[in-house]
């Protein structure tokens, strides 16, 4: 319960100061250079070391790139159909491909599974982090080109100056040489600060204000989010033959609404921010809903 009233705090926080003035317009950029140099760098810290990986693993890594692709495919005929620009796509793309597996997707795996899944949830998160890290990043920088092409040069560089991306990879690797215990403590309070942080940022740029003209991209983002990609996800695990806790953790958390990055995404690379936050605001009050149904459908199934 303290989750979802901390979500509920921090995203109406940032709405009340934006409204009322009380903090700079543009404070949201602060937090997020907060955020994305130290805060989601200690979260790969704080969690992958601790993974222990097998081959049963390998489910919830497919199944998050899945649904990335499958987000890339989808919008791609979408907006080709509609004749949306290469912004406009690219903004769809990462805010329908990429869930919310851990601002949203933890807590709700706790009330929903008890706190003994997260770490499969884990698993999804951190490969949700690094197709964002790559094919989001790819997608944002071609989205936000004036000239709507990048050399892959460019590419590389913009994705290897990520500092979330560098953080997953550095932690990677150092954890097979090193023991990082003696700094889990530091690791663990810079992470905590991901989700108030992000949730207020999002609430500070949050403006319900002409969702109705936005409101076809919404719906087809959150059709495919919410919907359509825990759906693919739950076929390919009846396909598989994937069963149990690894299957249920790995549509549950692909049901998740769009992640909260996205919104920080949009804004460094100039995409739609406003078509961003939107769809991150309306997915999280959606998304209790649909994943409330999805659990159920879980216990039918597995």
């Amino acid at each position: 319960m303290v989750n979802f009233v901390l979500i509920a705090v921090c995203i109406l926080a940032g709405m009340i100061f934006r409204a009322t003035k009380t903090i700079h317009p543009d404070a949201h950029k602060g937090i997020n250079t907060w955020i994305l140099f130290l805060a989601l760098p200690a979260v790969s810290f704080n969690y992958l070391p601790k993974v222990v990986w097998s081959t049963e693993m390998l489910f919830p890594i497919l199944s998050t790139f899945l649904v990335a692709i499958g987000s890339w495919l989808f919008m791609m005929f979408y907006s080709k159909q509609k004749g949306y620009s290469s912004r406009s796509r690219s903004t769809l793309e990462i805010i329908s491909g990429y869930s919310n597996t851990s601002f949203i997707g933890f807590p709700l795996i706790s009330a929903f599974f008890g706190e003994k899944l997260l770490s499969i949830a884990i698993i999804c998160d951190q490969t949700m982090f690094l197709a964002l890290s790559t094919l989001g990043i790819i997608a944002a920088v071609k989205g936000g080109s004036k000239s709507g092409k990048v050399s892959a040069q460019f590419i590389i560089k913009r994705l290897f100056t990520f500092p979330p991306f560098l953080g997953c990879i550095s932690a990677i690797v150092l954890s097979q040489f090193f023991n990082l215990d003696f700094a889990e403590p530091l690791f663990d309070k810079l992470a905590s600060t991901v989700a108030p942080l992000a949730l207020f940022s999002v609430g500070l740029q949050l403006k319900f204000n002409g969702w109705k003209k936005l409101l076809p991209q919404m719906s087809v983002s959150m059709l495919y989010k919410l919907i359509l990609a825990p759906a693919m996800v739950l076929g390919l695990a009846l396909i598989m033959g994937i069963k149990g806790d690894i299957a249920k953790i790995s549509v549950f958390e692909a049901a998740m609404p769009t992640v909260v990055t996205s919104s920080i995404i949009a804004e460094q690379y100039r995409l739609n921010t406003k078509l961003t936050n939107l769809t991150i605001g309306f997915s999280i009050v959606i998304g209790f809903a649909t994943t409330a149904i999805f659990y159920h459908i879980l216990q039918v199934l597995f």
